[in-house]
Parts: structure tokens; sequence; C-alpha cells
């Protein structure tokens, strides 16, 4: 029996004590451990083939994301601890699951199958409000801290099913009274979790109301998440959830929409949201990007000649075509995409914001057929925008004319130094124009950006290998910009005490 208690007290421990980080005071995971973890798993995510940095739907979702990040702060639910400390970056991915979660450090995990669904940047605040609340009242760190607070409960719930199970002679016994104490170690768990749940929904509709979002979005959002996960839905009670139920969820949301709207006067009033055009694009480029597979594009692409076309609203015609263009680009078919993406033109001309996204489109289009000329023609090298600064800079290395562009991407990691591929993208420049070690030394930054640090080594230590091999006059040499030199070594040291620091952490588990 001693044996058996010895190997089931270190079942029960080891995982938890891999996964637990340092802690202070009331052995809460302080925000230092907290980001610590959160780095390993969003370096897990970038190695992720799901993972997708798409400029123009991660400028939609970062404009979001801002204005939620500063209400959160006016309110004070964001510290200025927590807001130094931690990342605060939302991860895009090609999941078709209509999901977004909330990762230690700030991290928030956003699949492109839930931007495809919501009717409304509204509703897709509801839900990053929501993920942010999540965070910035610690969430994780509380679960691990009650975690440990029930983890002696467990262990003696072991001991009894072995005591029970040795004087009853039945094996039964002791597994009834062992299955008994992990059901309650797990409906405590579920419980605190269903707290956590609605803190996040009365906290989340704080903020996104607070950044001037209209509060019937977050009832519109449960409303589709009800209805999405319908079928999937094994009709457990509430109190084997972990999350509330959605009807549960829609009545407190409406409840305080109409406490807040009392006279219908508030922003939007008591009706529907309207489905904004350059919305509609925004959610018909995250379902092509979901990789649905070439039927489903085929699909998309003869929508935009259905019967059903011509009766839709101008919103909806536009995400019809614009969803039919990048189908069809994807498809290869660049004389169907283009001639789609010229109808897209036209029935956006009245909507700025969507004008601009059905221009960035026909570049795109022109880039993947071999025309760069023409995409460049279509792109303003001098906008500030992060998806024009990017197209404009691919154009520039396929047109063999890099210079113009290399200064605004070099201006743009200065002050987002974490933007894997714009620092990608300056690469290519610096390679096009032949200054072999800056691009070597963005390159390193990328893998920086994504938390690859043995990566960014080695890139460094092939720089540092080049300024060598160039000082020397032996084969390969290039001119050395000693300056530039004199970065990569301070970088390399930087990165090399990183490489340590990750090379002494826990595995996850």
């Amino acid at each position: 029996m001693c044996a058996a208690l010895l190997i089931a007290c270190q079942l029960a421990v080891v995982p938890f004590a891999q996964a637990q980080l340092p802690g202070m005071g009331d052995g809460e995971m302080t925000a230092s451990a907290e980001r610590a973890l959160g780095d390993q798993i969003a370096r897990e995510l970038y190695r992720d083939p799901d993972y997708i940095d798409d400029p123009v739907i991660a400028e939609y979702v970062d404009k979001i994301w801002q204005r939620l990040l500063a209400a959160a702060r006016t309110r004070g639910e964001l510290t200025p601890e927590l807001d130094e400390r931690f990342a605060w970056t939302v991860l895009l991915g090609r999941d078709r699951n209509i999901n977004a979660f909330a990762l230690p450090g700030g991290y928030l995990g956003l699949n492109l199958g839930l931007v495809a669904i919501v009717g409304s940047r509204d509703e897709l605040a509801t839900v990053l409000g929501h993920e942010l609340s999540h965070v910035t009242q610690r969430h994780i760190a509380r679960i691990m801290s009650k975690q440990g607070q029930q983890l002696p409960l467990m262990i003696a719930g072991m001991l009894l099913g072995m005591i029970a199970a040795s004087r009853s002679r039945s094996p039964d016994a002791g597994q009834a009274v062992l299955m008994g104490s992990q059901a309650a170690f797990m409906q405590s768990q579920l419980g605190f979790s269903r707290d956590m749940e609605r803190e996040a929904d009365r906290v989340g509709f704080g903020i996104m109301t607070q950044a001037g979002f209209a509060p019937q979005g977050a009832a519109a959002m449960f409303e589709k998440l009800q209805y999405a996960s319908r079928l999937n839905d094994n009709g457990s009670y509430p109190y084997l959830r972990s999350h509330p139920l959605n009807s549960e969820r829609i009545s407190d949301m409406q409840g305080r929409f109409q406490f807040r709207n009392t006279d219908g006067a508030g922003k939007g009033g008591g009706a529907a949201l309207p489905l904004q055009m350059d919305h509609a694009l925004i959610a018909s480029r995250a379902r092509v990007l979901t990789r649905p597979g070439v039927d489903e594009l085929r699909l998309l692409v003869n929508a935009a000649s259905s019967g059903e076309f011509a009766g839709a609203s101008a919103p909806r015609q536009a995400g019809t075509l614009y969803a039919a263009a990048l189908a069809a680009n994807e498809m290869r078919d660049f004389r169907a995409a283009r001639s789609l993406a010229q109808r897209l033109v036209a029935r956006t001309a009245d909507d700025p914001s969507a004008t601009r996204l059905a221009r960035l489109l026909s570049a795109e289009i022109e880039l993947a057929a071999g025309a760069p000329d023409k995409a460049a023609a279509l792109l303003d090298a001098k906008a500030k925008g992060r998806p024009e600064m990017i197209l404009a800079a691919q154009a520039a290395v396929a047109t063999r004319t890099p210079a113009p562009m290399v200064a605004p991407l070099r201006d743009w990691v200065a002050v987002h130094p974490r933007d894997a591929t714009a620092w990608r993208t300056l690469s290519s420049l610096y390679g096009a124009q032949g200054d072999t070690l800056r691009a070597i030394r963005s390159d390193a930054e990328a893998n920086v950006a994504t938390l690859d640090y043995p990566g960014a080594r080695d890139r460094l230590r092939a720089a540092q290998e080049l300024v060598r091999t160039s000082l020397q006059g032996g084969p390969g040499a290039v001119p050395v910009d000693h300056y530039e030199a004199s970065i990569i070594d301070t970088r390399a040291r930087a990165v090399d005490v990183l490489v340590k620091e990750q090379a002494a952490e826990p595995p996850l588990k």
C-alpha cells in the first residue's frame, strides 16, 4: 500500500510540479513567471502549420485589440505591471473551428473560423474583450493556485481508496472511492472555471463598451456561438460544464444591454447591428484562408454569378465578390480572379475602407500572377499601413527596385521589433540589394520575434563568420560595414543569453 501511495503521489505531483513556475507570496504565479510560461506556449504556436500572419486580417484585428487595451487601461483592469510585462499579442490560426482562447502572459489565440462567422467588429470585440479579461483578471495564475490547494485533498482521496480496497478485499470499493475523490476534484475545478467565465463576461462587456463598441454585439455573438455549438452539444447539465450555458450568457448580456440602454437611445438602439462592407470583406478573407478545399473554393467562385447574388445587400455582394476573387486566386485562376476583383472594385467604390481592401486584393492577385509592375502601380510606396507596406515591398523585390522600400520597413521594425513578417520582408529587400550582412541579421531578428532563439543564434553566427571571412579576403567575401558588424556582435551575445535561459526552462507537459 505504501508503494502504491508513493506512485500515486508521484503521478499527482510531478505533472503539476513541471508546469508550476516559481511564485511569490500566497503561491500565485508572478507576472514574470506567467509571461515565461506564455512564451513557451507561444513558441510552439509559432511553429504550428496552422499559424498565419495575414497582414490584412491582422491589421483589422489589431485595431480592435488596441481599442480594447486602451479601454482596459482607462478602467483600471490593466495594471501598469501587467501592461509592461505581458506580450499583448494576438496569434491567428487557420483553424476552421469557432474559437478564441487566452494564454498565459498576455497571448491570445484567434481562429480564422471565428473571424469568418462574426457579423460585425462589435461581435469580434466581444470575444477579444472576454479573452482579454481572462488575462487581466489573472485567471490562469488563479487556476494554478487553486490546483495547488486542492492537490493534497486529491492525494488524501487516493489514500482512502487504497485503504478501502485493502480492508474490503474488493478492488471495486477502493476504485469507487478513488474515482469519487477525482470527481470531486474535477467538479471543484469546473465550478471555479464557471465563475471565471462569468467574471470574464462581465469585465469583458465593460471593456468593449468602454472602447466604444455596440453593447448588443455581445448578445449577438453568444447567439452565434449557441447556434454553432448546437450540433456538437452533448446536453450536459450546467453544473457539469466548465463554461456557463450559452443561453445563460445570452440572457446576461441582453440584461446588461437593456440596463445600459433603458431608453433605447444607446449606440445602435435595440436594432440588430448592420453588416459593414469592410467587415464583410474581412470575414470573406478569413473564410478562404482557412483552406476549405477545392470544392468549396469553386462554390465560392460560382456564388458571384448565382441567382441569389442580385438580391443580396451591397455589403453581402461585396463579401461574395471578395471571397470569389480570393478563391480564384488560391486556385491559380488569375483570369477569373482579375475579373472578379474588377467587379469588387466597382461594388466598393462608395466605401473608402472597403475600396482600400479591394485594391490590396487586386495587388495581391497581380503579384501571384507574376505581374509585379501592375501590383506596384496599385500600391502607395509611402503608405504607413502594414498590409500595403508589405505588399509594396514584395513588389519592389520582384521588380528588382528594393531601395525605396528599405527605409519604410527599417523604420517600421524599429517601432515594431516583434513583427517577424516585416523583418523577413526587410531581409528580402536587403538581399535584393546585395547587402548580405544586413539580410542575415534581419532574418535572425525574425527568428527572435517568433521566440526561436537557437535559430537566431545560428543566423547571427553565420553573419559573424561572413564578417571574419570578408576581413580576411576569403571566398565569398562581401564589403563589411563595421557599424553593422558591431550590432551583430552585440545581438549575438544577447541572443546567447536567451538561448541559455530557454534551455533551462522546464518542458511543457
